[in-house]
């Protein structure tokens, strides 16, 4: 059988920066940072003291109080996005064979938040007081769960979680089904809320997080010579997959078509990269050979681009290695405004991917204000740029040495 084209007709994303897709790509192009003082608890005794968190989310239109009570936070986001994607695909009202629609939306950490607040009630009260809708309020496959008992999608129902690389592979995977004619359509992302008291605490012992808590707008900056950590972000981003021939008999809207997928691992150490990025590299490579496609035909990369020290220059010498040294790919990191959002962060920088195709313009890369030692590509520092584009490629990286790229197309 021919391999089935997959293309995108649907978004949705809860971040932030905004809580629909429209806010979302408003706030990107006009390069609005979303990181400020912690506010989900009291940060008093924690080195770090600034997040990137979800602001103003209203669930009254989504799911009533009682259900919400009943579900962490990352999944009310994850399900949120996934009803904006299906409401925006149509898929919802389409006619379309329930057992052909299927759901992968993953998480990287999953609902610490319930889980750490389960732990003081059994502490301070007792087993016995122990919520019996803890273990379905907490564990990573009940985004997928509840999608899919909400719209009676009975396809593939599964979450793929690989820390920071969890949106992309959930979306490659996703793809993949559709185009081995295992489903029709896919409902894939991520989705986050880790900004916890022991998250935070943890990300800040190991270093990884930047500690600018006098100037929160700033703290998330890729590339730059003062980057000093990556800012912790929440939300979730879902699209919709369908394949071409169905997508396009129904006159879906298609954003875009998912052309390419690679994976590979670093085999190297639980949280850094190789120096020379060998496994980003081999990545990139592997999702080009899949599109089948040249390097040079890749007008823009959406890149991992956490803010830190090591990440960011091993991730550019991998670019390097792949499009040349010389290469004047533009480049830019959105997790300079929305902060990273560990399992979500692929699938929210997808969306963002998907947007520049669709309307021309790349991202820019706020707060790099100072280019830092071997970051010399073309970041699209600051501001937005019009860039006419046919390829896109995103690139997502996670501890443990997992990684996962997508290449889209212009429709």
């Amino acid at each position: 059988m021919d391999r089935r084209r997959v293309v995108v007709t649907g978004l949705g994303a809860i971040t932030p920066i905004g809580n629909n897709i429209e806010d979302n790509w408003s706030a990107i192009l006009k390069g609005k940072s979303g990181v400020s003082g912690i506010q989900c608890f009291n940060p008093e005794h924690h080195s770090v003291k600034i997040a990137a968190e979800i602001k103003n989310f209203d669930l009254s239109p989504y799911m009533d109080a009682k259900e919400a009570r009943r579900l962490d936070q990352f999944i009310q986001y994850g399900v949120v996005a996934g009803v904006q994607a299906v409401q925006d695909a149509g898929i919802d009202s389409a006619g379309l064979d329930p057992a052909r629609i299927g759901v992968s939306v993953g998480s990287g950490i999953g609902g610490i938040n319930t889980i750490e607040a389960t732990r003081d009630t059994y502490v301070q009260r007792g087993p016995r007081r122990i919520s019996p809708f803890f273990v379905p309020s907490a564990v990573i496959n009940m985004i997928s769960g509840n999608l899919s008992i909400r719209y009676g999608f009975s396809g593939p129902n599964l979450a793929v979680t690989t820390a920071c690389t969890t949106g992309t592979h959930n979306l490659g995977i996703g793809a993949r089904l559709i185009q081995w004619g295992e489903a029709d359509t896919m409902i894939v992302g991520g989705a986050e809320w880790a900004t916890s008291p022991i998250t935070i605490g943890g990300f800040a012992n190991m270093k990884a997080l930047s500690s600018r808590n006098d100037d929160p707008e700033a703290a998330s900056r890729p590339w730059d010579r003062d980057r000093d950590g990556f800012v912790l972000g929440d939300g979730a981003a879902v699209l919709v997959l369908e394949e071409y021939e169905q997508a396009k008999a129904r006159g879906a809207r298609v954003y875009a078509e998912v052309v390419g997928f690679g994976m590979s691992a670093d085999a190297h150490h639980i949280t850094s990269p190789c120096d020379n990025g060998e496994g980003f590299v081999a990545c990139m490579k592997n999702a080009l050979n899949d599109a089948k496609l040249n390097p040079d035909k890749v007008q823009y990369i959406n890149a991992h681009g956490t803010s830190t020290p090591q990440g960011d220059v091993a991730e550019t010498r991998a670019i390097k290695t792949v499009f040349g040294n010389s290469t004047k790919i533009p480049v830019s990191s959105t997790k300079s405004m929305t902060g990273h959002l560990l399992g979500a962060a692929g699938a929210v920088e997808a969306v963002y991917s998907v947007l520049a195709l669709k309307y021309q313009i790349a991202p820019g890369t706020i707060n790099l204000d100072n280019p830092g030692d071997e970051c010399d590509l073309d970041y699209i520092p600051h501001t937005a740029r019009d860039i006419p584009m046919a390829y896109a490629l995103s690139n997502s990286f996670g501890f443990g040495g997992t990684n996962a790229t997508v290449i889209f197309r212009q429709v």
